[in-house]
């Protein structure tokens, strides 16, 4: 029996294209949101060193042993992205639930992205289901990888 292998890229998660004000959000938004979803997490506000704006970084626990990482930008109404760093497709599938379900005002509003299909050509960010569960998402995250799991 074949198994899927669990590699581990990031991920990140963007408001529809055309529309960077979809989610209508701001940082102290997502810091107030994820304080009230996740138990005891891990925020800092920081000026990032590539563009110089202020972004979030987080760290929260989705389940007794895993947590993840990442660090959020919404400089302005019209650009905003949700990143994760070093995970595997069922960690990234587990918050992007979180996220179109809890964060964003409207499930179709969530488009993904990975640093793995982005180093190998992939261009387009593709969209997140807009229903379904984890399994649903992780599904569509592997697909959009397989081309780039050697």
């Amino acid at each position: 029996m074949a198994t899927e292998r669990n590699i581990r890229t990031n991920f990140g998660f963007y408001p529809p294209e055309n529309n960077g004000a979809a989610w209508g959000a701001t940082l102290e938004g997502l810091e107030r949101v994820l304080r009230e979803a996740f138990p005891e997490p891990r925020l800092k506000y920081r000026k990032s060193g590539i563009h110089g704006m202020t972004v979030l970084d987080y760290e929260v626990q989705l389940s007794p042993e895993v947590w993840v990482y990442g660090t959020a930008a919404m400089p302005d109404p019209n650009y905003a992205y949700i990143a994760l760093t070093d995970v595997t497709v069922d960690e990234a599938a587990a918050f992007a639930v979180w996220l179109r379900d809890s964060f964003v005002p409207a499930p179709h509003l969530v488009r993904f992205a990975s640093s793995l299909a982005m180093e190998n050509g992939e261009e387009a960010p593709r969209q997140l289901p807009a229903s379904g569960g984890q399994a649903e998402i992780r599904d569509t995250m592997r697909s959009y990888l397989a081309p780039f799991d050697d």
